[in-house]
Protein backbone atom coordinates (compact mmCIF):
# COMPACT_ATOMS: atom_id res chain seq x y z
CA UNK A 1 0.00 0.00 0.00
CA UNK A 2 1.53 3.40 -0.97
CA UNK A 3 2.33 5.75 1.86
CA UNK A 4 0.31 8.96 2.05
CA UNK A 5 2.45 12.02 1.39
CA UNK A 6 1.47 13.72 4.68
CA UNK A 7 0.53 17.31 5.35
CA UNK A 8 1.55 19.78 2.67
CA UNK A 9 3.42 22.95 3.73
CA UNK A 10 4.43 25.65 1.26
CA UNK A 11 7.73 26.96 2.62
CA UNK A 12 9.04 29.33 -0.06
CA UNK A 13 8.68 30.55 -3.61
CA UNK A 14 11.13 28.77 -5.92
CA UNK A 15 12.78 32.12 -6.68
CA UNK A 16 13.80 32.44 -3.00
CA UNK A 17 15.91 29.27 -3.07
CA UNK A 18 18.24 29.23 -6.09
CA UNK A 19 20.89 26.49 -6.49
CA UNK A 20 23.54 26.66 -3.78
CA UNK A 21 21.23 28.28 -1.24
CA UNK A 22 19.48 27.09 1.91
CA UNK A 23 16.63 28.39 4.02
CA UNK A 24 15.61 27.55 7.58
CA UNK A 25 11.81 27.40 7.94
CA UNK A 26 9.49 26.64 10.83
CA UNK A 27 6.83 23.97 10.21
CA UNK A 28 4.53 22.79 13.00
CA UNK A 29 6.94 24.20 15.60
CA UNK A 30 9.98 22.44 14.08
CA UNK A 31 12.90 24.13 12.36
CA UNK A 32 13.67 22.49 9.03
CA UNK A 33 16.55 23.33 6.71
CA UNK A 34 15.65 23.33 3.02
CA UNK A 35 18.59 23.06 0.60
CA UNK A 36 18.91 23.50 -3.14
CA UNK A 37 21.97 21.52 -4.25
CA UNK A 38 22.42 22.03 -7.99
CA UNK A 39 18.65 22.01 -8.50
CA UNK A 40 17.94 19.03 -6.21
CA UNK A 41 15.90 19.87 -3.10
CA UNK A 42 16.50 18.37 0.35
CA UNK A 43 14.92 19.04 3.75
CA UNK A 44 16.34 18.03 7.14
CA UNK A 45 15.38 18.77 10.72
CA UNK A 46 17.57 21.57 12.03
CA UNK A 47 18.65 19.68 15.16
CA UNK A 48 21.72 17.48 15.32
CA UNK A 49 20.84 14.21 17.10
CA UNK A 50 24.15 14.38 18.98
CA UNK A 51 23.61 17.49 21.16
CA UNK A 52 20.77 19.36 19.42
CA UNK A 53 23.03 21.80 17.55
CA UNK A 54 21.74 23.84 14.58
CA UNK A 55 22.71 21.20 12.03
CA UNK A 56 21.36 23.01 8.97
CA UNK A 57 23.67 25.98 9.57
CA UNK A 58 26.64 23.67 9.02
CA UNK A 59 28.91 23.44 6.02
CA UNK A 60 28.01 21.40 2.94
CA UNK A 61 30.95 19.50 1.58
CA UNK A 62 31.76 16.51 -0.63
CA UNK A 63 32.12 12.96 0.57
CA UNK A 64 35.83 12.28 1.07
CA UNK A 65 36.89 8.78 0.03
CA UNK A 66 40.21 6.93 -0.05
CA UNK A 67 40.14 4.65 -3.10
CA UNK A 68 43.73 3.57 -2.49
CA UNK A 69 46.61 4.02 -0.06
CA UNK A 70 47.84 7.63 -0.04
CA UNK A 71 44.99 8.61 -2.31
CA UNK A 72 42.08 10.88 -1.40
CA UNK A 73 39.19 11.78 -3.68
CA UNK A 74 35.93 13.69 -3.44
CA UNK A 75 32.52 12.37 -4.47
CA UNK A 76 28.95 13.69 -4.22
CA UNK A 77 29.82 17.38 -4.05
CA UNK A 78 27.77 19.32 -1.43
CA UNK A 79 25.86 16.23 -0.23
CA UNK A 80 27.47 15.93 3.22
CA UNK A 81 26.22 18.28 5.93
CA UNK A 82 28.63 18.91 8.79
CA UNK A 83 27.21 20.01 12.16
CA UNK A 84 28.77 23.33 13.20
CA UNK A 85 29.01 22.31 16.87
CA UNK A 86 30.92 19.00 16.85
CA UNK A 87 31.49 18.20 13.14
CA UNK A 88 29.17 15.18 12.99
CA UNK A 89 28.47 14.47 9.31
CA UNK A 90 25.16 13.52 7.69
CA UNK A 91 24.04 12.52 4.20
CA UNK A 92 21.84 15.42 3.10
CA UNK A 93 19.72 13.08 0.94
CA UNK A 94 18.71 10.70 3.73
CA UNK A 95 19.73 12.24 7.06
CA UNK A 96 21.89 9.19 7.82
CA UNK A 97 25.03 9.80 9.87
CA UNK A 98 28.15 8.86 7.94
CA UNK A 99 29.96 7.42 10.94
CA UNK A 100 27.20 5.48 12.72
CA UNK A 101 24.32 3.68 10.96
CA UNK A 102 22.22 3.89 14.15
CA UNK A 103 22.20 7.70 14.10
CA UNK A 104 20.18 9.88 11.74
CA UNK A 105 18.42 13.20 11.51
CA UNK A 106 14.86 13.41 10.19
CA UNK A 107 14.63 13.99 6.44
CA UNK A 108 11.40 15.31 4.93
CA UNK A 109 9.94 14.88 1.46
CA UNK A 110 10.40 18.18 -0.39
CA UNK A 111 9.69 19.14 -3.97
CA UNK A 112 8.95 21.95 -6.33
CA UNK A 113 5.30 22.27 -7.25
CA UNK A 114 4.80 25.01 -9.79
CA UNK A 115 6.41 28.15 -8.36
CA UNK A 116 6.42 26.85 -4.77
CA UNK A 117 8.72 24.71 -2.66
CA UNK A 118 6.67 22.28 -0.59
CA UNK A 119 7.57 20.08 2.40
CA UNK A 120 5.42 17.15 3.52
CA UNK A 121 5.22 16.18 7.19
CA UNK A 122 3.37 13.43 9.05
Amino acid sequence: MPRKPGTRHVVAPVADLPPGQRKIVKVKGREIGVFNVDGALYALRNACPHKGGPLCLGRLRPLVVAPDVYCVAHERESEVLKCPWHNYEFDIRTGQALFDPRLRVRAYPVRQEGDEIVIYTD
